[in-house]
């Protein structure tokens, strides 16, 4: 999700400083934590529990429309010398080609 956006569902908006404090916290306290929900919470100033549950089952959406395809890969302007494919664009942002 996109600083500053409202979530979809429950109206709260997310500043750039929350959203970084929630994926340091997403790496701290793993699906196996104990009261995670309630660590991460803690962790992001000025969100509750459900607040930060409700963020992340956006963000598991969001990269589940990614990866089945429903969201379209940009078009990017490459200079006419080097016309590249989108696949190529993609290998080389994800680093495997």
């Amino acid at each position: 999700m996109a600083s500053g956006s409202l979530s979809r569902s429950s109206g709260s908006s997310w500043t750039t400083k929350q959203n970084k404090m929630f994926e340091r916290a997403l790496a701290v306290f793993d699906k196996d934590t104990p009261d995670r929900w309630q660590n991460v919470a803690r962790a992001v100033e000025g969100k509750s529990a459900e607040e930060v549950k409700r963020h992340y089952e956006l963000l598991i959406e969001d990269l589940n429309h990614i990866e089945s395809g429903q969201v379209p890969f940009p078009t990017y302007k490459s200079p006419a010398s080097s016309r590249v494919t989108n696949e190529e664009q993609r290998l080389r942002y994800m680093k495997l080609q």
